[in-house]
C-alpha cells in the first residue's frame, strides 16, 4: 500500500512538469463538455493506455518499445486531424470522408441530444495515452526497474496504474478549472468559436512538439528540475531508503529521451560512481533471518553448484558483483583478501555475479573476468536474477555475512566498511568455533590502478549512462534519436556533467555504438578518475583510441588503459580507465576519439 500512494504522488507531480505540456491541449479539449461523459472517459483511456504499454514494455523489452513507436505515429496522425477540425471546422468539409468522420466524432457532440460521445472521449484518451511521455523521476524509475529485474506481475501493473491515476487526478482538476474558465469566456465574450479554434491550433503545436521530439528533448530536461528533488524526497520520506549511491536497482534518470513505456533503470543519485552504506553494527551482530537459497544459477565458476544447505558449519560471506562495475573492482582486493586469510579458519566466500548490460551475461565473459581478475572462490552466474530476488538485493556490490547455523547476520551495501566487515567475518568464525585461532588483526590490502579507492573529496561527476534508456545530460548540437544511425557534432563547451557524440552514432537502450568512420565522445567531468565501459562492436574487433584531456595528451594523467600520448585499443567488453589525474582536481574536458568503427559505449564511471 505505501509503494502504491508513492506510485500516485508521483503521478499527481506530472502536472507541473514541463514535458507534459504537450499533452495538455488534447485534455483541455474536452473542457468545456460535461465531465463525466467527455473528461472522465479520456483520462480514464489515457490512464489505462499507458499502464498497459508500460506493463507490456516491463515485459517485452525493446520489442514493444518499437511496436509502440507505430502508435505514437499513428496516435499523432489522429490527434492532428481532430486538431485541424477543431481549428477549420470548414475544412474538414473538404477532407476525404473517413477522415472527416474521424474528426467529426473527435470534435463534435452527437447529434440529438447534444452529448459528447463517451466512446470519442475515450478514443482520444487512448491516443493521449499512447503520446504520453511520462516525466520520468525516482518513482516511475523505481516502479520500472523493478519489473525489469524482478519480473513484470500484477503488483507491476497495479503500481503503473497508481502513477497514471495520479497523474489524471491532477489533470482533471486542471480540467474542470478548464471548463469552468471556459464556461465564463462564453457568457462574458462570447468567444466559444475562438476558444475551439485556440484548443485547435494547442493541439496541432503539441502534435508538432510531440513528431520533433520536443517533449523527449527540451522539455523531459526541463522537467528533472522541476519534479526530481520532489520525488526523491517522497521516496526518502515514505520508502525509508537508505541514502548513498552503491547501485541501486532503484531510482529515476533524467533521460535524454523518453517513451510511453519506455524501460529504466537507475542511474540519478544511485549510482556506484558514490558509495553507501548499510551494515549492521558489529557489536552483537543480530539475527536478521534464514539464509535465502543459493539455487537459480545458470553457471558455477571454480566449484560444483553450492547450495544453502550444502554449506550448513561454515560462515559465509555472498558477494553480489558484475565485472564491469567499478565499485565492485574497487571492493575486490578486500573479498580476496579475506577469502584466501580465512579460508582455514572456515570461511567461505561466494560469488554471486548479476549482470547489469547484456554482455555481462555471457559466460565466457564472465569466466574470462574472473581469470583476469585472479578470483579463485566460487562464482554463481545469476543471469536470471533468482539469488539476487531471492535475497531481495539492490545494489552492486553488496555482501552477505551468514553465520554456521545458516542464519543471516550482517550486511553492507558499496564499497567502504572494509574493517567492520572484516571483524564481523571474525566474530561469526569464533562463533562457529574455528578450527585455527582468529587473529584480531585486519588484513592489508594496498589496491592499485582501477581497483585503488576513489578520491571522493575530489568527485562532482556522477555515473552517465550512454544508452537512451538511462541517458541523461546529452548536449550534442543535434536531439539523440533512438535505434537509428544519425549523425552528431560534438558541443563546443559543455557544462559539467554534460556530454555528447561526434560522428555517426547510433544510440541504443543500453550503448550507444559508432556506426561507421571515426567519431568520438566529449565530456565535461571533475574527478581524479575517468572510467568507461567499452566493448568492440558486431565481430569484436580491436577498435583503436585516442584520449585527450582540455585538449592535451593526458601525460602523467593517463589510466591504466592509456599511454601517456594518449593512444590505447579497445579488445574486450569490460571497464576502461581511461584519466587518472594527480594534484589539483578541476573540471577538465575529456575527449576520445576512436579511429575505428564499430565500438560500443556504455557508461562513464568516476573516483
Amino acid at each position: 500500500m505505501l509503494l502504491i500512494l508513492l506510485a500516485y504522488l508521483g503521478g499527481v507531480l506530472t502536472i507541473v512538469s514541463p514535458c507534459i505540456l504537450p499533452v495538455l491541449p488534447f485534455v483541455f479539449s474536452r473542457a468545456s463538455q460535461p465531465f463525466s461523459r467527455s473528461g472522465l472517459p479520456l483520462l480514464a483511456g489515457m490512464a489505462l493506455t499507458f499502464a498497459a504499454v508500460a506493463t507490456l514494455a516491463a515485459v517485452g523489452g525493446g520489442w514493444v518499445v518499437a511496436a509502440n513507436q507505430y502508435g505514437r505515429w499513428a496516435a499523432l496522425v489522429l490527434l492532428a486531424v481532430f486538431g485541424l477540425a477543431l481549428l477549420w471546422p470548414g475544412l474538414s468539409e473538404r477532407m476525404t470522408r473517413p477522415l472527416v468522420a474521424a474528426g467529426d466524432r473527435l470534435s463534435q457532440t452527437a447529434q440529438g441530444d447534444g452529448q459528447p460521445r463517451v466512446g470519442a472521449s475515450l478514443l482520444l484518451g487512448v491516443a493521449t495515452g499512447l503520446l504520453w511521455a511520462p516525466c520520468a523521476g525516482p518513482v516511475l524509475g523505481l516502479i520500472l526497474t523493478g519489473a525489469a529485474l524482478q519480473g513484470a506481475s500484477v503488483g507491476t501493473s497495479l503500481l503503473l496504474l497508481a502513477y497514471a491515476a495520479g497523474a489524471a487526478t491532477s489533470m482533471a482538476a486542471a480540467l474542470l478549472l478548464g471548463g469552468r474558465v471556459f464556461a465564463a469566456l462564453k457568457r462574458s465574450l462570447g468567444v466559444g468559436e475562438w476558444v475551439r479554434r485556440g484548443l485547435g491550433a494547442a493541439m496541432l503545436a503539441g502534435v508538432a512538439a510531440i513528431a520533433l521530439g520536443l517533449d523527449t528533448g527540451v522539455l523531459a530536461r526541463l522537467s528533472t528540475a522541476s519534479t526530481g528533488g520532489i520525488e526523491q524526497a517522497l521516496v526518502n520520506r515514505l520508502g525509508g531508503e537508505p541514502q548513498g549511491s552503491a547501485m541501486a536497482m532503484s531510482g529515476g534518470p533524467s533521460m535524454m529521451m523518453q517513451g510511453s513505456g519506455a524501460m529504466m533503470a537507475a542511474a540519478n543519485g544511485a549510482g556506484p560512481s558514490m558509495m553507501a552504506a548499510n551494515g549492521s553494527g558489529t557489536g552483537s551482530l543480530p539475527d536478521q533471518g534464514e539464509v535465502p537459497s543459493l539455487d537459480g544459477a545458470v553457471q558455477w565458476l571454480n566449484s560444483p553448484a553450492l547450495t544453502t544447505a550444502g554449506l550448513r558449519g561454515k560462515v559465509v560471506l555472498v558477494d553480489f558483483w558484475t565485472y564491469s562495475c567499478i565499485n565492485c573492482l574497487r571492493a575486490m582486493p578486500y573479498v580476496k583478501a579475506w577469502a584466501e586469510k580465512y579460508r582455514d579458519q572456515g570461511l567461505v566466500v561466494v560469488g554471486v555475479h548479476a549482470p547489469e548490460f547484456a554482455f555481462e551475461r555471457d559466460a565466457a565473459n564472465v569466466a574470462k573476468a574472473v581469470r583476469d581478475l585472479g578470483i579463485t572462490y566460487p562464482v554463481a552466474i545469476d543471469n536470471n536474477y533468482a539469488i539476487w530476488r531471492a535475497f531481495q538485493n539492490r545494489y552492486w556490490p553488496a555482501h552477505y555475512l551468514i553465520d554456521a547455523q545458516g542464519r543471516m547476520r550482517y550486511h553492507h551495501f558499496g564499497e567502504g566498511n572494509y574493517a567492520e566487515s572484516e571483524r564481523a567475518i571474525q566474530q561469526l568464525l569464533r562463533e562457529a568455533g574455528a578450527a585455527a585461532p582468529v587473529q584480531d588483526g585486519l588484513a592489508q590490502v594496498a589496491a592499485q590502478g582501477v581497483h585503488q579507492p576513489a578520491d571522493l573529496s575530489a568527485v562532482r561527476s556522477h555515473e552517465t549512462y550512454l544508452g537512451y534508456e538511462r541517458a541523461e545530460n546529452f548536449a550534442s548540437a543535434e536531439p539523440a534519436v533512438r535505434d537509428r544511425a544519425t549523425t552528431y557534432t560534438a558541443p563546443a563547451r559543455p557544462a559539467l556533467n554534460a556530454w555528447g557524440l561526434a560522428g555517426q552514432w547510433t544510440v541504443g537502450a543500453e550503448r550507444a555504438t559508432l556506426a561507421g568512420g571515426s567519431g568520438g565522445i566529449v565530456y565535461r567531468f571533475q574527478a581524479r578518475d575517468l572510467h568507461l565501459v567499452l566493448g568492440p562492436g558486431a565481430g569484436g574487433k580491436p577498435v583503436r583510441f585516442k584520449v585527450t584531456v582540455d585538449g592535451q595528451a593526458p601525460g602523467a594523467a593517463h589510466g591504466t588503459d592509456v599511454a601517456a600520448d594518449g593512444t590505447g585499443t579497445v579488445t574486450d567488453q569490460r571497464l576502461y580507465q581511461l584519466v587518472r589525474q594527480s594534484g589539483e582536481i578541476r573540471e577538465r574536458t575529456f575527449r576520445i576519439e576512436f579511429l575505428d568503427a564499430p565500438v560500443d559505449a556504455y557508461a562513464f564511471t568516476f573516483g
